[in-house]
Parts: structure tokens; C-alpha cells; sequence
């Protein structure tokens, strides 16, 4: 195999623009106000879509179990595959690591995740003190952790295509 699948271009491209989105709104509503018309609903919306999130990577970790990925291209040099490994399992544990601490600062008033007023995600652990304290710091600060790793994701895919002129960038457009 040559090239990824259609499958997975959408799960890594769909988890991409959510990934982003979702980074870009959390950065924008901690500039809201009480006041602000968007206080309540942005956060509402960005739980929903963080959601979304967490059903698209679980997909995706059973899709690779079940889709192999193509081999690495020949030119690729070992430090090379074996960093690129070690970023998408960083990747990966960075954005399952923010939503599970996005979902303890949601449940910290112990309440369940209302989505879209079709069911509720349960609160699956007792509140403890300081979680949404403790959870928002993980949430952030991770989130600016994960973006450092996303952008060596796409130099890693513009040095291969613009540099060493290979295929892997054009393997998953």
C-alpha cells in the first residue's frame, strides 16, 4: 500500500480541523466577559464539539488496528520514521489527555454533559476538590503543549514535500 485509505484522510483530516477549531475557540473564550453574549454558548458549543472529538479518535485508535498505515517511504531515514512515530503517539495521548480534562472541568459541579439534548454524558467519578482548578490548568496548558507537537507534525509533512520532495504529504491529501 501506497497511500492511506479515504477512511483514514477523513478520520486525520476531520480530527484536524477539529483539533484546530477547537484550540482556536478555547483561546478566544478565555477572552470573554460575564457580559459577554457568547460566556454561556461558547462553552456549550465547545463541549459538544469536543465530544465529537473524543468519538472521532476512538474511531480512529480502532481504525488502526484494523487499517494498516503505509510503510515509510524508502528515503526516509530511521530518526526520521522513529520521530514521527513518537509525535503522532504524543499527538494522540495530548488530545485524549485534554478531552478527558476538558470532561472533568465540565463535571465538576457534578452534572453530566448535556449533548445536543439527546443524552447526557454521565459524571463517572465524585468531584474532588479543586478539579476544575486543577483539571483547566491540565486542559490549557496541555492544549499549548499539543499545538507545539501539531506544528512539528506539518513541518515534518512541508519538509518532505517541500524539501526532501517525497510523497508523504501528498500520501494523505
Amino acid at each position: 500500500m501506497t497511500s492511506y485509505k479515504p477512511s483514514q484522510k477523513w478520520l486525520h483530516w476531520l480530527s484536524a480541523i477539529l483539533i484546530l477549531g477547537l484550540f482556536a475557540v478555547g483561546v478566544w473564550m478565555r477572552t470573554l466577559g460575564y457580559y459577554d453574549s457568547w460566556y454561556q454558548t461558547a462553552p456549550h458549543w465547545h463541549k459538544q464539539f469536543g465530544m465529537l472529538l473524543l468519538l472521532i479518535m476512538v474511531v480512529r485508535i480502532i481504525w488502526k488496528f484494523i487499517v494498516k498505515s503505509p510503510a515509510p517511504l524508502e528515503n526516509h531515514k530511521a530518526w526520521e520514521v522513529k520521530s514521527a512515530h513518537l509525535t503522532h503517539y504524543v499527538l494522540y495521548l495530548g488530545v485524549l489527555l485534554i478531552i478527558a480534562s476538558g470532561y472533568l472541568i465540565a463535571t465538576a459541579d457534578n452534572r453530566g454533559i448535556d449533548i445536543l439534548g439527546w443524552f447526557t454524558v454521565p459524571v463517572l467519578f465524585t468531584p474532588f476538590d479543586g478539579q476544575e482548578d486543577i483539571a483547566g490548568d491540565i486542559h490549557e496548558w496541555g492544549a499549548y503543549i499539543l499545538m507545539g507537537f501539531v506544528a512539528l507534525h506539518v513541518a515534518g509533512a512541508l519538509k518532505h514535500h517541500f524539501i526532501d520532495k517525497d510523497k508523504t504529504l501528498k500520501r494523505m491529501l
